[in-house]
């Protein structure tokens, strides 16, 4: 089995997100779940206060850049801690998971 290369994204949408980072949190659950997995992390996105409701994707950086690592073969797994630190539009999300799963990028969460 080859060893599959992960992209990590994590995000914050509030202030009080920030202050108490909860970034830490997100990173050691998708840190234990990759090693469990025997994938291996060769990135990790982060998104500090930013809403995944009010901005959209086209308009977040890290999800650009993670566009273009995929169309750059990068990384096979994106991975999150939940699958609503990728979106929060309920009509944008399938959207944007499907857009990565067409370009060869399988979307997991812890």
């Amino acid at each position: 089995m080859k060893n599959l290369r992960v992209a990590c994204l994590y995000r914050v949408s509030t202030k009080g997100q920030v202050v108490e980072d909860d970034i830490p949190m997100q990173k050691g659950a998708c840190r234990n779940f990759a090693t469990e997995k025997r994938w291996h992390i060769i990135d990790e996105k982060l998104e500090k206060g930013v809403s995944g409701f009010k901005v959209s994707a086209e308009n977040r950086d890290e999800i650009q850049e993670l566009k273009k690592d995929a169309e750059d073969k990068k990384f096979d797994i994106l991975l999150v801690f939940m699958f609503d630190r990728l979106d929060r539009r309920e009509y944008e999300m399938p959207l944007v998971m499907k857009w990565f799963s067409e370009n060869g990028i399988e979307v997991w969460s812890v």
